[in-house]
């Protein structure tokens, strides 16, 4: 283990949060990467790789003013959708999981995490083999139970079952749960916020999903799936009931305020606009535990 960073890992999205692994934002530009970039690119909207660059650097303020250790994937030109750190690993309580991409302008983005894990020696839980799992289709819902979205453009069934399998070996409850391809990963779809706190996208969620949350005790803050397309249910809970959100999700900000949370809102319009918002941007490396 690094002495810096004491034990690596995660038990839930919303432990006091102390590591976060980022991607670099320099070679950054929108692809067609998914419905939500495509509808960006076929509108004639401009890119801007400045803008990009100071609402990244923004980002990481509020990450470092919250008192988080920021680490980083070394940038590669050929992966311009690097700066998604959250799809290319997941981490979980016992190490990191490396992903497998599915798309091929993505799938190098293996060889960066791989060689960060091995420079600040985080361990590897394992690394997917069976298809394709990005890590934005993971969430932890709570110590002990997992969360796996398939859309099958991006995660496949049987990649999700290879995680599930490891994870219930850990002892854990995992869901695997179907999504429309249309919402890219499940973290657009429901973000866990607080202990026994969510927002869902009412609009997509399956019946089934939203009643295993409630039988679980969460309050949900629903959102539509116009909100979903935008990213405005996609945040990253910093613990101590704190969150970063962005400035586009204001309908779910002003509900996450009311629960008498603190939200950081930048403005993250040129990551939103490609496809990811403040929750894809990163991968927490290390949380305080919670079980």
């Amino acid at each position: 283990m690094n002495a810096e960073a004491g034990e690596w890992g995660v038990d839930s999205e919303y432990g006091r949060l102390q590591d976060v692994l980022l991607g670099p934002p320099q070679n950054y530009r929108w692809l067609p990467t998914s419905a939500i970039s495509r509808a960006t690119i076929d509108s004639g909207a401009a890119f801007d790789s400045a803008a990009a660059k100071a609402q990244h650097a923004e980002m990481v303020s509020i990450y470092e003013d919250a008192g988080v250790r920021c680490h980083y994937l070394d940038p590669d030109p050929a992966l311009p959708y690097q700066v998604f750190a959250r799809d290319s690993s997941t981490m979980t309580p016992n190490g990191s999981v490396v992903t497998q991409m599915h798309q091929w302008w993505r799938r190098g983005e293996y060889a960066a995490v791989i060689e960060f894990l091995r420079g600040a020696e985080v361990p590897v839980r394992g690394m997917i083999t069976a298809g394709a799992l990005e890590g934005g289709d993971v969430v932890i819902v709570e110590p002990g139970v997992m969360l796996i979205g398939t859309g099958e453009e991006r995660t496949q069934h049987i990649a999700a079952s290879q995680l599930a399998t490891w994870m219930r070996e850990d002892g854990w409850e995992v869901r695997v749960e179907p999504i429309p391809p249309r919402y890219v990963h499940i973290d657009v779809v429901c973000a866990v916020l607080a202990p026994k706190l969510a927002s869902v996208c009412i609009d997509v969620a399956s019946v089934s999903l939203v009643k295993w949350l409630r039988d679980k005790g969460f309050e949900l803050i629903e959102f539509t799936a116009d909100h979903a397309f935008s990213l405005g249910g996609n945040a990253i809970s910093l613990g101590d009931e704190r969150v970063l959100s962005s400035s586009g999700a204001a309908e779910l900000n002003d509900a996450i305020r009311a629960h008498g949370i603190t939200v950081h809102d930048p403005d993250l319009s040129m990551f939103t606009r490609g496809g990811g918002g403040a929750h894809c941007l990163a991968q927490p490396l290390r949380r305080e535990r919670m079980g």
